[in-house]
């Protein structure tokens, strides 16, 4: 969302800088500059770091050796999970702590689980 965000930052910026040469205030072109500038950073970063191996989320709710980021199949590492007895690895989708075949509510947060 954010790469998206960047991208449409540095349209405004285009638009700001062709409005104010075209309305004859040259004072204003250098704020569409910096609009351009700090877009395209903003858009290459986020870019960056959703397609990246180590990415960062403020949204991750689980820790790495907790639940399985879809996103590792395709850019980051292959690794090992572990297995419950009864081959089917089971978390919380509330809080993401690991939950046993059987049980009935989160072990954690005391949610009724799926």
């Amino acid at each position: 969302m954010g790469g998206v965000m960047g991208i449409a930052g540095a349209l405004f910026g285009v638009f700001w800088l062709v409005m104010a040469i075209a309305g004859g205030a040259w004072f204003m072109a250098p704020f569409g500059l910096i609009f351009i500038g700090v877009a395209v950073v903003q858009a290459i970063y986020n870019f960056k770091n959703a397609t990246g191996k180590n990415r960062y989320s403020q949204y991750d709710i689980t820790d790495a050796n907790e639940e399985l980021d879809p996103w590792d199949e395709k850019f980051g590492e292959k690794r090992q999970t572990e297995v419950s007895d009864s081959g089917i690895n089971r978390f919380c989708p509330y809080c993401g702590a690991k939950a046993e075949a059987d049980y009935e509510f989160c072990s954690k947060c005391g949610k009724k689980l799926p």
